[in-house]
């Protein structure tokens, strides 16, 4: 089954329901804190330094595939919008030779070649590009008969699927392997892994308000499910998170909601028109208590729910929203280095 709305990573990820949105927050210089601050992340070099890691190199990828690359790879196709982030974020861009259409981020990527439209996979079109290695995506994102084509045709391909926010920065590790860029990916997941225990610590022992994530809403309510990444990141932020009752149904009644009666709804489908006056008027939904205070907030979902660089930044956002008192500020442009250029598609 496949949501109307082609946006959340999250969800397209973990029940192959839709792919993931555009958008990203805007960025703001930090101020003070709470004691928490989160520091900005190494800078990446225009071009990363070749590691010294000897080819062939086998790695394992998040289903467990032992993948060889045979050289250093110079040429790489992304078929997910989280690893195209990572590969400019950690100074690999350059090498970027393939693309979704869902790859918002950072705007230099569009200039590689689209491969993935509409979640339709182009395996001609990438091997046509003679592609060192691929990065697809877990759990159905990238369907597992286009990963055993391209496989059998001699393409390295590395499967990501970060299910935990561990899983993130364990994968952005991964990533830069696979692109010869470890170095700045240890960089990256060690910065990103420090702020988010910060973020943590902010959060311990402090009251959680329910909070209910809206993904969709405009016939079934989607919200996250039990122990999924979304829940996962809500706690984290310091809310008891409302979800299904099932760890892989993203689906929740209208009545099961109610009973959770919420104190906050954060919208994550906000992008997409959904309002706060919206909500107070939907049928059924008056006695929760958010639709009653009206603490019903719009919420960047990008980059709340797309496991890539960004996530600290979603993080502070669900701060922000859950606990305003707390003050954490928001990340400046200094969160992620600067993305490399991506030569013109030819």
């Amino acid at each position: 089954m496949r949501l109307h709305r082609p946006f959340l990573w999250l969800v397209a990820v973990l029940v192959v329901l839709l792919a993931a949105c555009s958008g990203a927050s805007p960025s703001a210089s930090p101020g003070a804190t709470n004691g928490v601050q989160p520091s900005a992340s190494p800078e990446a070099s225009s071009a990363p330094s070749p590691s010294p890691i000897a080819y062939p190199l086998t790695i394992t990828d998040d289903e467990g595939t032992a993948v060889t690359i045979p050289s250093a790879p110079t040429k790489i196709v992304s078929l997910t919008p989280a690893t195209t982030e990572t590969l400019f974020a950690i100074g690999a861009g350059t090498k970027l030779v393939g693309r979704t259409d869902s790859d918002d981020y950072p705007p230099e990527a569009a200039s590689a070649p689209i491969v993935v439209k509409v979640g339709q996979v182009d395996v001609e079109k990438i091997v046509g590009l003679s592609p060192d290695v691929v990065l697809a995506g877990g759990d159905g994102f990238t369907p597992p008969a286009v990963i055993a084509q391209l496989r059998s045709l001699h393409i390295p391909v590395v499967v990501l699927y970060a299910k935990t926010v561990d899983g993130v920065t364990a994968d952005i590790r991964l990533v830069g392997e696979a692109a010869d860029a470890l170095p700045p990916a240890d960089d990256l997941a060690d910065s990103m892994t420090q702020q988010i225990d910060a973020i943590r610590a902010a959060t311990d022992g402090i009251q959680r308000p329910k909070v209910f994530y809206e993904i969709d809403a405009t016939s079934t309510i989607y919200t996250a499910a039990d122990q999924s990444f979304l829940a996962e990141l809500i706690t984290i932020a310091g809310g008891e998170p409302v979800t299904t009752g099932s760890t892989t149904a993203y689906d929740i009644p209208l009545e099961k909601l109610v009973a959770a009666n919420p104190a906050i709804i954060l919208l994550g489908d906000a992008a997409y028109g959904v309002t706060a006056d919206q909500v107070v008027a939907r049928a059924g939904w008056g006695t929760i208590a958010a639709v009653q205070s009206r603490t019903i907030l719009p919420v960047d979902d990008t980059v709340i729910t797309r496991p890539g660089p960004r996530l600290v930044e979603g993080l502070v956002d669900l701060v922000r929203a859950i606990h305003p008192e707390l003050d954490i500020a928001p990340l400046d442009s200094g969160l992620l280095p600067t993305p490399n250029p991506v030569p013109a598609a030819s």
